[in-house]
Formats: structure tokens, C-alpha cells, sequence
């Protein structure tokens, strides 16, 4: 029995239709119709467009009667669709003027911004020669996943241990040992061994829906391409080629099931996703979808028309435009409701705090919006706090009380303390301690530390070159940054001398044993862990192909390294001192302060001199870390190149210090003795124990 207000007032062809409902934006499913809304503050009409899957001419076009809209917002019911075999699009007429900043053409069919799956790419790398001119067109899902029961995590921030992964380069190598090959359920095959790592949330670059051959191109036979999607085409579709049953309409359902899985394990799934511009470009860009519909809402545009190019990749969104703010909301809102997502980290996220003339704001109404609102409310939110513009913000996000900040200070730090930066020393401490000096107002958790991530070299490729070697990109070897603060330990690239190869390995447990004993959130990027390389290429934002992909042999021929990781992984869950998100340097139950620094003797140092060589010790109250007696650990560091003695703190009576891990040895190899001797350029971790009779 159908309500009164669905009942259908017009008829074309076989279907039938009435004025919609307003809400939500989209097409959604209501009763025996669909309902479609789509907003347009400037057009002077608006016609749905209606397609046989896949073929290039409409079945029905259905233009909206003035009755069907309401303000800005055109709404329509339509009954009859087959759902499983419908793509749709619009039409909008209006005034065509680029350089008032006005793109309406009412030839062109354009994909609805809030449509939840999107059609035409549903196999990756594969060009759709059946249509003429390649068009994104809206799919409608159903919203009937069985979650049995699932939910958001909301594992406390500064518990987390997050693993940053390319949806298709972690499992499309042909030894990555699953079945289902650079896909969403590639990824849940590998959750055994994400568990044995011991990470618990992964961040995975862009999934929402971008076209790999934007800005394709042959190169000596290879063919680059849009490979990792930092260029959306829609923000509410999952990416249909990154899904194994994505030509039956299942990409939906086979994210849903990963989240799922990975929930059951206890591991988070975060979302890069990309406000700050579109696939559209510039003003000789590709009408998709936006530019369209109302570019001057979408876009902040120069008093000529042309584009503001904060995001250095054409355009950039007016995303504190009120009804763009609803959009980005809305997008975020329906990733956690629809897709039970954790988190989001925001790239280039000082574009979002902008306004429509490009100046940055003291309060930007978009990112207060999203730390207060109710849905969001437990979601992880972290900022990439610059964009292309020059605006660096690192330290000082408006964060609302809510933000994280990828730290790029302590990446660059550690990276020149490593290297032989005795300079960088006080920083460094200030680092390890949370960056109090940038996020005292918040906690510690608000810094995400890191040492690597997909943009930049590789962990192996920054103890192994010390130039980018880019030049597979086709561009001259001019891309990517050149301030890598890298070094090849003595030989560029790969090398047979066992000595380079001892020191690269001791170089890479060093950065990781600071990283991973640091207050703040860790980030390893993928493949870091067992010593996976890029072949010094720092910006593989074009390569599908073994440059990207995760060669899972690596993991045999380096499993010392992984078993280090996964010790201080370990380690790390295992002491909530070292996780914790004060800041606190005082004395504690134990009578030490819980985290101090040392030179080479105990208690001994100028913090705020330069050196190569230091200790630090986190005290844990034993009723913190529920157990019979007081820990203590001991992370001693020697970036120097020559061997030092350390003189450990005394610990009280009945205890003394044990070797946990060591840099120049295996975790299987340390003897559990106390040999307060470094080598040149290594580390050690400590622990302490009741004295051994």
C-alpha cells in the first residue's frame, strides 16, 4: 500500500514519477521508487537522465517541472526502475560563461555528486569501449548489509598503532600469496598477518571513486596512470576496480565485509580522503560533475573565473561555503553510518580552513563542524596540515580539541638526528617526549609520528639513497621532494657489501625503535617493516607496477627486521607507560619521573645541546601496567660512528636491566644480559627484572 505522498502525478514512456523528497541528497530507495535530489543554486533547469546499464543512450530523460523544486534543491520520485540495471546522470541548462565562471551545458550529462557507486571502471585498468566518449554515471545500491552486529571500534587514540597501505600495491604482486589480487578482499586475506605484526588500524590511501587513466600516458612501454587516486571523482562511491566482484555491483558489500573482518580482529580502518579539490582540474579540465552542476558554489575562483590552485592540482573546493561544508559533512557522516569507518585522515587539510577569497581562518566553520557533530563524535580526524599553497600548519591546526596532525617535524628530525645530525638533538627530545612545545593545549595523541609514508622514500630507499631516482616518471626526475634527508650509508642503491648492508639494517631499527618508543600515535607506512624498496623512486603516484606493489619476498629475505618490528609492536602494547597521551615528565608512584633523559651517563645531560649519543627511561607505576612490581624501560641511542659505553640508571634494589632489544643483533640473538656497550650507529631497549640469583 503506498502513502499518499508517493503516489505518482506524471507518467513518460513506462514510468511513472511525482515530486520527491528533499532529503537525503542522492538517490535512495523509498518503498517501490527511487528518490532523486540533487542541488543547483544557478541553473535554470535540470533533467534526469536514465540508462540501460551500460549503453551509450538514455532510455528515459525526465526533465524536473518547476513544481519539482524546492529553493535550490530539485526533487523527483520515480517508479518502475530496476534498480540492478539502472545508471542515471542530469542535464543542466543554463548560462554559459567561463569566464563569469559559468559551465552549464545542457548537452552534457553530468554524475550526480552524491551518487553512492559509480559505473564505467569496474575493472581496474580496463578502458569501457563500449560508449563512445567515456562518461561517470550514478549507480544505485541497495543500503541492506548485514553487519551482524559491528560497529565502530573506538579504540582510544593513543592506544593505536596505525599501518598506512595502497589498497591495490599491498596485495597485487603475484607472491603477496593471496587469491584475490590487489583488492578489498586481498586485504582481508592478509588480516592474519596484519594481527602477527601487531598493528591495529590501518589508513588506506584514496578508495573513493577516481579514474585511473586520468592523465594516463606510454611510457617505454609501461602505462602510467592515475595510480593512487588523490583525485576524487565522487567522495560517497567506493573504488568499484579495487573490489574482486565489482562487475556484479558488489564493491559496496566487499569493502563492508573487509571493515567488517578487520573489526572482528581488532583493527581500525581509517580513510584518506580528499576535500580539498577534484578530478576536474582547471578551467581546460573535464566537465565530471561539479563544474557542471553550480561551479561558482564548488569551487573558489579568481574574480576572472579562472581557478584558485591551492592543492596544486588545478582547482580547489570552497569548502567553507556553507552548502560544500554539507556535502564534506555528509560524505563523512555516510563513510561511518554506511561503511562503519573509524577514522579519516584530511589531505592537505589547511586547504579546509580557507575562505572563498583563499585566506586561511581563524575559525574555519568547516572544521568546527565536523570536531562537534554528532555522528563524527568518536571518529579519529587527522589533518595533513599544509596544502600546496604554502600554508603550513603543523602545530598550529585549528583543532577544535579534536584534531591529530600528521607531524612532519618529527620526521624530519629523527630522519637528520639519524643520519649524523647532532644538531637535531633537543628537538628530538622534545619529539619523543609528544611535541608538548606544539600540542600542549591538546595531549600527545594529537601527533602522528612517522619517519615514512606512501609520499616520499621508503624506509629501506632512505637508508639506501641518497638522491631521488624518479626518472621512470616521465618527468625528467624533476618530481617528488629532493629535501629527503636520506642517506645511502655509503653506496647508492642496491649493493653486495655486507658491511652498507649491516649498517642500513642497524640504521633502519634505529628509526623504528625511536618511532615506535615515542610518545604520539605511530604511523609505519607498508612493507616498511620487512625492508620493502621503491628502487629510490620517492613520488610512485603513477606506477602500476612492481615499483608499487609490495614484494612479499622481501619478508623471507629480511624477516630480522619484521621480527624487530613486531617485538617493539609488542612491546609497546605491552607497557601503557610508552603509549600513554600525557606529556608527563614528573615523578610517579615509582618515585622516577616517568620519562627522563640521559647522556651517556645516567642523569646526566644539557637537553638543549647538540650530541649523538642519549638515553631515555619511561618509569611504569606497577598498578598502571597490572602487575606485582614497577618497570622500568631504557631506550639507549648512539647515532654516533663510533662505539660508547653507557652508564644505565640504577634501579631500585632487587632490580636490575636486561636487554630486551638491540639493533646489531636479531631479537632471537639478544642474550638478556646487560651490556651497556653501543656500536657505532645503533640502539638498544632495556627492561628491567628482579635481580637473577
Amino acid at each position: 500500500m503506498r502513502l499518499i505522498d508517493t503516489f505518482p502525478t506524471n507518467k513518460t514512456g513506462d514510468l511513472e514519477y511525482c515530486i520527491g523528497r528533499v532529503f537525503p541528497f542522492g538517490a535512495s530507495i523509498v518503498e517501490d521508487a527511487v528518490n532523486f535530489s540533487i542541488f543547483s543554486k544557478e541553473a535554470t533547469g535540470c533533467t534526469l537522465v536514465l540508462y540501460h546499464h551500460g549503453q551509450e543512450e538514455p532510455f528515459a530523460e525526465i526533465p524536473f517541472p518547476e513544481e519539482f523544486r524546492i529553493g535550490n534543491v530539485y526533487s523527483m520520485m520515480v517508479f518502475g526502475i530496476q534498480i540492478e540495471t539502472v545508471e542515471y546522470g542530469y542535464r543542466f541548462d543554463g548560462e554559459y560563461a567561463p569566464e563569469r565562471g559559468l559551465y552549464f551545458d545542457k548537452n552534457r550529462v553530468l554524475l550526480d555528486p552524491y551518487a553512492k557507486s559509480v559505473s564505467g571502471r569496474t575493472v581496474w585498468g580496463r578502458r569501457n569501449e563500449e560508449r563512445g566518449s567515456f562518461q561517470h554515471r550514478g549507480m544505485i545500491i541497495r543500503e541492506d548489509y548485514d553487519w551482524e552486529g559491528d560497529k565502530p571500534l573506538e579504540i582510544p587514540a593513543s592506544d593505536l598503532v596505525i599501518y598506512e597501505m595502497h589498497v591495490r600495491s599491498f596485495t597485487e604482486h603475484g607472491n603477496s600469496g593471496v587469491k584475490y589480487h590487489g583488492t578489498y578482499k586481498g586485504i582481508t586475506e592478509k588480516i592474519p598477518y596484519l594481527k602477527e605484526l601487531g598493528v591495529n588500524c590501518i589508513e588506506l590511501m584514496p578508495i573513493f571513486e577516481f579514474d585511473e587513466f586520468e592523465n594516463s600516458r606510454e611510457l617505454n612501454g609501461r602505462r602510467l596512470l592515475n595510480y593512487w587516486g588523490y583525485s576524487t571523482v565522487d567522495f560517497f562511491a567506493p573504488k568499484a576496480g579495487y573490489a574482486a566482484g565489482a562487475r556484479f555491483g558488489m564493491e559496496a558489500d566487499e569493502l563492508k565485509s573487509m571493515i567488517r573482518n578487520l573489526h572482528k580482529n581488532g583493527i581500525e580502518v581509517i580513510l584518506d580522503v580528499v576535500f580539498n579539490h577534484t578530478a576536474e582540474g582547471n578551467e581546460n579540465g573535464p566537465c565530471i560533475s561539479y563544474r557542471g552542476i553550480d561551479n561558482r558554489t564548488y569551487y573558489l575562483l579568481t574574480p576572472e573565473g579562472y581557478y584558485y590552485n591551492f592543492s596544486g592540482c588545478g582547482n580547489t573546493m570552497n569548502c567553507n561555503n556553507p552548502v560544500v561544508r554539507n556535502v564534506v559533512l555528509d560524505c563523512l557522516r555516510y563513510w561511518v553510518s554506511a561503511y562503519h569507518v573509524d577514522g579519516f585522515r584530511f589531505v592537505l587539510a589547511s586547504i579546509l580552513s580557507r575562505d572563498e577569497d583563499g585566506a586561511p581562518m581563524m575559525d574555519p566553520p568547516l572544521l568546527d563542524s565536523i570536531a562537534h557533530d554528532a555522528v563524527l563524535g568518536k571518529s579519529i580526524l587527522i589533518a595533513e596540515a599544509w596544502d600546496a599553497g604554502g600554508l603550513y600548519q603543523v602545530g598550529s591546526f585549528p583543532a577544535f580539541g579534536r584534531w591529530s596532525e600528521w607531524n612532519g617535524k618529527y620526521r624530519d628530525c629523527l630522519r637528520s638526528f639519524i643520519k649524523g645530525g647532532a644538531e637535531h638533538a633537543p628537538e628530538l627530545f622534545r619529539r619523543i617526549k609528544g611535541s608538548e612545545d606544539m600540542y600542549g593545549s591538546r595531549s600527545s595523541a594529537a601527533s602522528i609520528n612517522f619517519v615514512t609514508c606512501h609520499d616520499g622514500f621508503t624506509l629501506y630507499d632512505l637508508v639506501s639513497y641518497n638522491e631521488k631516482h624518479n626518472e621512470a616518471n616521465g618527468e625528467d626526475n624533476r618530481d617528488g621532494c629532493s629535501d629527503n634527508r636520506s642517506w645511502n650509508c655509503g653506496e647508492e642503491g642496491e649493493t653486495e657489501d655486507a658491511g652498507i648492508n649491516a649498517l642500513r639494517l642497524r640504521q633502519m631499527k634505529n628509526l623504528l625503535t625511536i618511532l615506535l618508543t615515542s610518545r604520539g600515535i605511530p604511523m609505519l607506512l607498508s612493507g616498511d617493516e620487512f625492508a620493502n624498496t621503491q628502487w629510490g623512486n620517492n613520488n610512485a603516484y603513477c606506477q602500476d607496477n612492481e615499483i608499487s606493489w609490495l614484494d612479499w619476498s622481501f619478508l623471507d629475505k629480511n624477516r630480522e627486521l619484521f621480527e624487530y618490528v613486531r617485538s617493539l609492536i609488542a612491546l609497546r602494547k605491552e607497557h601503557p607507560v610508552l603509549h600513554s597521551d600525557s606529556y608527563g615528565c614528573g615523578n610517579n608512584g615509582t618515585g622516577y619521573p616517568e620519562l627522563s633523559f640521559h647522556g651517556t651517563r645516567a642523569w646526566d645531560i644539557d637537553e638543549d645541546s647538540p650530541g649523538l649519543c642519549f638515553m631515555y627511561m619511561y618509569a611504569e607505576d606497577h598498578e598502571i601496567c597490572k602487575t606485582e612490581r614497577d618497570c622500568f624501560i631504557l631506550i639507549a641511542v648512539n647515532a654516533h660512528w663510533e662505539e660508547h659505553v653507557y652508564e644505565l640508571p640504577r634501579l631500585p634494589e632487587g632490580m636490575e636491566w636486561e636487554i630486551r632489544l638491540r639493533s646489531d643483533r636479531a631479537p632471537s640473538d639478544c642474550d638478556k644480559g646487560c651490556e651497556p656497550v653501543l656500536g657505532p650507529r645503533s640502539s638498544a631497549v632495556f627492561l628491567s627484572r628482579p635481580v637473577q640469583r
